[in-house]
């Protein structure tokens, strides 16, 4: 019986240690100075060195700025993964400093994952720089100024199809579009366009306000002369499905 009970108890001991231990390489970093405009990423790595499989449930960023993604699928021990944190830059500069919590099954079930740093607005770069360093930037031209929509309807999405001239020697990276209404986006992630070439990018603007419509727009990217400003313009109506009656000497009647 004594055997016996033993034999339980040390079956329990093990089965408490059985876990996966969550190790990461570092807990905090420091992003340093970072251009306003910018997505700033780091990828946090970790290695399971328990026993048994991790599974992170979820890591959840302390504000809307920062975005996480992590390693979906179960980490065996001895195998490693990441825990991505990206900050978002656009509109704020200054210093920042972010929490990630990861969530899992590990030994220690809650852990949490420090960023910080500085954002220096495009006026306070190029003060700093050379006129060869700012000549060395990648540079963004707009192939206009403005974009007319002309007639759209109210709460319907419409896109502007923009050329985005690349006229510096380096990639040009574009990375937020802001406008004051937070109305405009862009369609799809916008790929580096190579010095010389042109491409064009989809924005996605939706207006519910009835009437004439002007926004100004921010385009952000690594180019240190500062950011592209574009016009966005429209004549909001409330539908644009034809009219379905007609008026015959002051009387409606239906079309036929």
């Amino acid at each position: 019986m004594r055997f016996a009970s033993t034999l339980l108890l040390c079956l329990l001991a093990l089965a408490a240690r059985a876990q996966g231990v969550l190790t990461f390489e570092s807990i905090d970093h420091d992003f340093g100075k970072v251009p306003e405009g910018t997505m700033a990423s780091y990828e946090f790595k970790f290695k399971n060195t328990g026993n048994q499989p991790i599974v992170i449930a979820s890591a959840q960023a302390s504000c809307g700025c920062t975005t996480p993604d992590w390693t979906k699928t179960p980490v065996l021990p001895g195998k490693s993964g990441i825990v991505k944190a990206v900050y978002n830059s656009a509109g704020r500069p200054g210093v920042f400093a972010k929490t990630v919590t990861v969530m899992s099954n590990a030994t220690e079930g809650s852990k949490v994952l420090s960023l910080k740093g500085t954002v220096l607005t495009k006026e306070e770069i190029r003060a700093s720089l050379t006129p060869a360093q700012l000549a060395a930037s990648p540079r963004l031209v707009l192939e206009r100024a403005t974009y007319d929509f002309g007639r759209i309807e109210a709460g319907q999405q419409s896109t502007a199809r923009i050329g985005v001239r690349n006229t510096g020697p380096k990639d040009l990276v574009l990375s937020t579009v802001s406008s004051p209404c937070y109305c405009v986006g862009y369609r799809a992630v916008p790929a580096p366009i190579k010095p010389g070439q042109t491409a064009v990018v989809e924005l996605l603007y939706t207006q519910r306000t009835i009437g004439a419509a002007t926004e100004e727009v921010k385009l952000a990217s690594n180019d240190l002369n500062g950011d592209a400003k574009l016009t966005l313009k429209a004549n909001v109506v409330k539908d644009l499905a034809p009219a379905s009656m007609v008026k015959e000497s002051a009387s409606s009647v239906p079309f036929k």
